[in-house]
């Protein structure tokens, strides 16, 4: 019996998944994310964040500390990745990474420079919040961010 290879160099046909990219989960939802990514990018530039940073700064500043742990299980991340993502905000004196009780954990918390830069960004994300909440309308607005945590709370479960 002779099977057919596929060619990862190239590709697929588009008969071979013909709907697949319209209703894939995944491939949609980070698409949306990406197209959303790059406008929160867009808008925050002159403050030097990127949306991801502006994001782990916020995550920070509704807390005292938290561990490496903890703040990447709320920001939905694996360690590997929010350290990387922490790397330049401590280097710019956003944020503190200190020993934590357990020496295993360390534990970050937001600096005053950090708070600044926030309130310096918040403007910029104000702005581009109102881009796509009012692009979208309040009705499917609303209804977004209920699917929204709808998913999210589904695939923690699948997990």
């Amino acid at each position: 019996m002779v099977t057919e290879r596929l060619d990862v160099r190239n590709d697929p046909p588009a008969d071979r998944f013909p709907n697949l990219g319209r209703v894939c989960v995944n491939y949609n939802l980070r698409k949306a994310s990406r197209a959303v990514n790059q406008v929160f990018d867009a808008m925050l530039r002159p403050t030097g964040l990127r949306a991801s940073q502006f994001a782990v700064l916020v995550a920070l500043a509704q807390t005292d500390t938290v561990t490496i742990t903890r703040l990447a299980r709320w920001l939905v991340m694996d360690r590997t990745t929010l350290s990387r993502n922490l790397r330049p905000l401590a280097a710019h004196g956003y944020l503190t990474v200190v020993p934590g009780a357990d020496r295993r954990e360390q534990e970050i918390r937001i600096t005053s420079p950090g708070e600044e830069v926030l309130r310096n960004a918040y403007p910029y994300w104000e702005k581009a919040q109102a881009n796509i909440s009012g692009g979208l309308g309040p009705t499917r607005w609303k209804q977004l961010m209920e699917a929204l945590a709808a998913t999210v709370s589904h695939a923690r479960g699948v997990e």
